[in-house]
């Protein structure tokens, strides 16, 4: 049992807090490592793409996220389909020169035909000509679907698929690749978790360097004068706990308690209905342990409960609050229910579905 209890709730809730900041803080180390590992930034900032640069400086896995206008888009008449759902209509278009440049030589001009794969709804389920469209894509490199279609194209025009790969970029754009509504919803969770994360680091902070503004304190402000009921309640602790447990503390007008899980600081007039609860613990049907855990409801709207604890502790808590404070009600009834919650007219939709399974059966 530790003798010294000078500030001991202050600094219990230090401890609690504390440990409470790794959780947060190793996630958002997680987020720094998957910013790093994946094209996130890339996502949401695509770079712009010109007529004039090389597609091939694209084609990395963290660059490859594009943002361009195309003109003059042309339909090839082939689709890219899967599961028996069409992705994306094939187009072509013939951009200006691509300009290269050489450290012996003067600017060089090549001009190759450009593929660009647009979703069902940018060119409206395979319209014959698009003057121009905006779109956000990745530059890929030539994959088994557009081996196809190069082979394809190559047949229609009558040439084989080695002379049309001269005339046609080994690289091509699809916006369907982009993937907008995953990436949408990825970025949104990246970002709502990471923020949590941040705002919980900034509470914990805030809830150590002052342990009055924690929750437990906070629960005070119910009752009057937050800061001046936690230093009555610190001084009462520190000078006679008059009961205590591992984590219970009754002192002459507070109930504490200080559990790994979390504090409380409840004045005992305030209580109004106490009771216990058993829970039995078991693997298969292997009954190995029963906790008890002590509810209390008092004033103000306030429930709190203590799990995992032995019967005895309890027992001893329950006597003695009923002692200090007689207008208290013990145990779990129907009786003390109404009294302290009163008769409730309206059902909650589980109750109101186990009635309404009961009349059926």
């Amino acid at each position: 049992m530790i003798e010294n209890y000078d500030h001991y709730i202050s600094r219990h809730i230090r401890r609690v807090y504390c440990r409470r900041l790794v959780s947060p803080m190793l996630y958002l180390i997680f987020l720094m490592i998957l910013w790093l590992s994946l094209p996130l930034y890339d996502i949401l900032f695509p770079q712009p793409l010109d007529y004039s640069d090389d597609l091939s400086e694209y084609a990395d896995h963290h660059s490859s996220y594009i943002e361009t206008t195309l003109e003059n888009l042309y339909f090839t008449g082939y689709t890219n389909e899967s599961l028996g759902r069409t992705l994306g209509y094939y187009y072509y278009t013939l951009p200006a020169a691509n300009h290269t440049k050489d450290k012996n030589r003067q600017e060089v001009k090549k001009q190759q035909c450009l593929i660009v794969l647009l979703s069902p709804s940018t060119c409206e389920e395979g319209l014959p000509l698009i003057d121009s469209v905006h779109i956000r894509g990745r530059v890929l490199k030539e994959n088994p679907a557009f081996s196809a279609l190069l082979e394809n194209l190559a047949n229609d025009l009558e040439w084989t698929k080695e002379g049309i790969s001269k005339f046609v970029s080994s690289y091509f754009i699809s916006e369907p690749a982009f993937l907008l509504f995953p990436s949408a919803v990825l970025m949104t969770l990246y970002f709502a978790s990471g923020i949590y994360a941040l705002l919980r680091i900034i509470l914990d902070m805030i809830y150590i360097r002052f342990p009055a503004f924690a929750p437990a304190c906070r629960q005070l402000g119910r009752f009057g004068k937050a800061k001046e009921l936690l230093a009555q309640a610190e001084t009462e602790l520190a000078t006679l706990p008059q009961l205590a447990t591992e984590d219970m503390f009754i002192t002459e007008h507070y109930f504490i308690v200080l559990a790994g899980y979390g504090a409380a600081v409840i004045p005992i007039q305030e209580i109004l209905w106490i009771y216990k609860h058993s829970t039995l613990h078991k693997i298969l049907w292997y009954h190995f342990s029963i906790s008890y855990t002590l509810h209390i409801t008092a004033r103000k709207h306030l429930h709190f409960h203590c799990p995992k604890n032995m019967k005895s502790d309890i027992d001893g808590i329950m006597d003695y609050l009923a002692e200090a404070n007689h207008e208290i009600l013990v145990g779990f009834n129907e009786e003390n229910r109404l009294k302290v919650h009163g008769k409730r007219v309206f059902l909650t939709h589980f109750e109101k579905l186990i009635a309404f399974l009961q009349k059926k059966i």
